[in-house]
């Protein structure tokens, strides 16, 4: 079955880090699940902070994301979500989800909404995706490198270069990821196995 991960909301957001995580997904190398929930929250907030995008484009977006990876969506586990407990009620949708599909592992950049001491009895873990993308690193460079390279390429409106891309994803919060994808391409790692 492999490594399973949820990802949250807020991991979601950014476009090219959700761009990448999504292309994570599409690669087999972890099973990726969401929820119709978790889109709605995402999609909400999107709206909100960029009110210049449309409703229509942002559906858009989400059948394409849920069309990208077999099976990444979760259902059947709304029956959980009142029998759980964090600090921030309104995640435990995300949690319930998680524990519905087997999951591994929370991607969120909210850690302390998803504490140890929550997630230990599931046996799960919540990481943040700079740690997601490293683990990744190790697990498959080439892989995770020719992520990244497909997703520079998708790039067109405005087109943009690989060392830009790794800025913006820096910025995104992928600091330790970014660096070791640096230290990667300086030994020529091969993006194909």
């Amino acid at each position: 079955m492999g490594f399973i991960v949820v990802y949250d909301a807020c991991v979601l957001h950014p476009a090219p880090l959700r761009d990448l995580l999504v292309r994570v997904g599409m690669t087999g190398v972890v099973q990726v699940k969401w929820t119709d929930d978790i889109l709605d929250e995402c999609f909400r907030s999107i709206l909100e902070k960029k009110p210049e995008l449309t409703a229509d484009r942002l559906q858009r977006t989400r059948t394409l994301m849920n069309l990208a990876i077999r099976d990444v969506l979760v259902e059947g586990y709304q029956g959980l979500v009142d029998t759980l407990e964090l600090p921030d009620p309104d995640d435990r949708h995300v949690l319930a989800a998680a524990i519905r599909c087997g999951a591994q592992a929370i991607i969120t950049t909210n850690l302390k909404h998803f504490p140890n001491e929550a997630l230990a009895p599931y046996g799960m873990e919540a990481l943040h995706p700079d740690d997601f993308v490293l683990d990744l690193l190790d697990l498959a460079p080439g892989v995770i490198l020719k992520v990244l390279d497909e997703q520079v390429q998708a790039l067109k409106s405005p087109p943009m270069a690989l060392s830009d891309l790794l800025d913006t994803l820096e910025n995104n919060g992928l600091v330790q990821a970014v660096s070791q994808v640096r230290q990667l391409m300086a030994m020529n790692v091969p993006t194909t196995f």
